[in-house]
């Protein structure tokens, strides 16, 4: 059977942009605008401070691992007090390594991170779906894993582009399932974490085509219909009926992107009887027609194309 997790993270296709060292040494702090790609970052060594804008202050450690899905502004420093400086994210990327604060000896913290983006045009909804800030220490996994990301980033070797992607995939995917617990916020994960309600989610994903009721889903997840729909809502943060309709529309806007599928197919293989059914619900969705939308996205991909040296 389909892992949600995996599912949503294929989905997302993230594909890696950018990475590079930060360091700092003294009095030191740097103030980053909301930036609303995925962001992520490990300490190799030393400490600092990242204050995440809507989270509690985190003292960041040797080990520890950090993944914001939208980096909103945030804030990182050492530990002595300061007005830190303006970083636009857009500057900071086209730049190497960053050595923040005294410039010569030893920095205090030593830090491997970077961004990438989220391919879709559901990025919003399936985001959505994940905590707002991971942070997980001591898990020599995810260090490989940007080790790797870092060490290929570099590198100008052939296939980098999917080996980077693969990366980028399984990283995000380590870290997410670390949060899948009763107590992470809601979304997703904590949906996964709940027994009953992970295994409505896993036969969603499994079939969405299938015509699913709130009784079916409430069945799969042995309670009445009232229980499982509150439980559903308060652990994924919608309703069942909702949620399976965004599940759906991605997928759809998924098969769309793909050009040789005609709408009648998409419309059969996302659950709708009829091409003319699937394209009002379409469009109520999304806010045009399936052949509007594959026209944009042709022109699209044709822009990107031409624009490549």
């Amino acid at each position: 059977m389909i892992d949600p997790l995996s599912d949503i993270a294929g989905l997302l296709r993230p594909r890696a942009v950018f990475t590079k060292g930060i360091s700092g040494a003294g009095r030191w702090g740097v103030r980053y605008e909301d930036f609303g790609h995925p962001s992520f970052a490990i300490v190799i060594e030393g400490a600092c401070r990242l204050n995440v804008e809507g989270q509690k202050e985190l003292r960041l450690e040797a080990g520890d691992f950090i993944l914001l899905p939208r980096t909103p502004s945030f804030t990182m420093s050492g530990f002595e007090p300061i007005i830190p400086d303006l970083i636009d994210p857009q500057a900071g990327a086209a730049a190497g390594d960053i050595r923040h604060g005294r410039q010569d000896g030893p920095p205090s913290v030593r830090i491997l991170g970077g961004y990438f983006i989220f391919d879709s045009d559901d990025s919003s909804f399936l985001v959505s779906l994940l905590p707002e800030q991971v942070h997980v220490r001591g898990v020599d996994r995810l260090s490989m894993l940007v080790e790797l990301v870092i060490e290929e980033a570099a590198a100008e070797r052939p296939g980098r582009e999917l080996v980077l992607t693969r990366l980028v995939e399984i990283m995000l995917v380590e870290a997410l399932r670390l949060m899948q617990t009763p107590d992470a916020p809601a979304g997703l994960l904590r949906g996964l974490g709940d027994a009953r309600i992970a295994q409505a989610l896993r036969q969603l994903h499994a079939d969405p085509a299938h015509p699913w009721t709130m009784a079916a889903l409430a069945k799969e997840a042995a309670l009445s219909r009232s229980a499982f729909f509150d439980r559903f809502v308060r652990n994924v943060g919608a309703p069942p009926m909702e949620y399976l309709l965004a599940l759906r529309m991605t997928l759809a806007r998924n098969l769309l992107r793909q050009r040789d599928i005609g709408i009648a197919e998409v419309a059969e293989r996302v659950g709708y009887s009829s091409a003319s059914t699937f394209s009002t619900a379409f469009s109520r969705f999304v806010g045009q027609p399936p052949g509007r939308y594959t026209r944009g996205m042709t022109d699209k991909m044709t822009t990107r194309a031409g624009s490549q040296p």
